[in-house]
């Protein structure tokens, strides 16, 4: 397969790159997403026999400020992309996020559950979907939540750093979700592309998220104990930390579906965790909790 990727420098493209040496990834230099027209004329050019939509706006207070940049690289460029893989019938792989639901409730929301977006990203990505959907080809959408990776920016990275600057930190407690490995996501996405060459009537939308649910208190316990960092989390209600964009309190994915379709299994982003530590030079801890040497 030949493997056109956009995206360059994110998180999951980094990973992908990793992955499928052979890939072509292209950057903000090589296309602008907000320009359709040459978004179309990038998957015309190289004639990929698959399309992994790596890139986004992922700047969730910027996005209300910048509505119009959000949705031009959030929906119309996804938009665009499925339409060209469409008429050369490819298959089309494209991330989303959690962020399309409001976050109420407390159960974990199934690939088909109402969506209502609480933010100017959410909605760009909502967008972003239903133009996917409209183009009418063999496409996955993929949606995920709190990505990680010794790459580029992340919860991890912030923790890892504010956690060796001060000798407490005050994290949100009543927003739950599940981190997830970069790495899966683009393994996923791969595995996906490949699937949909066999059994195009598997396309749809699906959910793909790390294994066990988690405040984003609870995940950085789990950074700072990993790096056997002396730093103590104290929890706080999202009210005492208040952004420009509203995030919802309940980002639990149902990812049933995916492992039954496409046999991929949540990740163990405790695992992952461990091994973003070890390659970004930090210290985890061994198997019996001492840091290891």
């Amino acid at each position: 397969m030949t493997m056109l990727v956009f995206g360059k420098s994110g998180q999951v493209a980094r990973e992908l790159a990793r992955l499928c040496p052979d890939a072509i990834l292209l950057g903000r230099d090589d296309v602008d997403l907000a320009d359709s027209a040459a978004v179309t004329d990038a998957i015309a050019r190289h004639r990929p026999t698959a399309v992994i939509n790596a890139a986004a706006y992922t700047n969730v207070d910027g996005a209300e400020a910048a509505s119009a940049e959000a949705m031009a690289v959030n929906a119309r460029a996804p938009g665009a992309m499925a339409r060209a893989c469409a008429a050369l019938g490819i298959p089309f792989v494209h991330f989303s996020t959690d962020y399309v639901f409001d976050g109420s409730g407390n159960r974990a929301r199934t690939p088909g559950a109402r969506m209502a977006p609480l933010n100017v990203y959410g909605l760009s990505k909502l967008a972003g979907e239903e133009a996917i959907r409209a183009a009418g080809g063999r496409h996955v959408i993929l949606r995920t939540s709190w990505v990680f990776s010794a790459h580029g920016k992340n919860f991890v990275k912030t923790i890892l750093r504010l956690g060796t600057e001060r000798p407490e930190l005050r994290i949100v407690a009543d927003q739950i979700g599940a981190p997830t490995p970069a790495s899966a996501l683009a393994d996923a996405a791969l595995r996906i592309a490949a699937h949909l060459h066999q059994r195009p009537q598997d396309a749809g939308t699906y959910h793909l998220a790390g294994a066990g649910d988690v405040s984003w208190a609870e995940f950085a316990r789990a950074i700072l104990a990993e790096a056997g960092a002396d730093c103590a989390v104290t929890d706080i209600p999202t009210a005492e930390y208040p952004t420009p964009a509203l995030r919802p309190l309940n980002s639990r994915l149902d990812c049933r579906r995916t492992t039954a379709v496409f046999g991929i299994a949540r990740p163990d982003w405790r695992e992952a965790l461990t091994r973003t530590l070890a390659e970004l030079g930090s210290a985890p801890r061994n198997a019996g909790g001492q840091a290891a040497a």
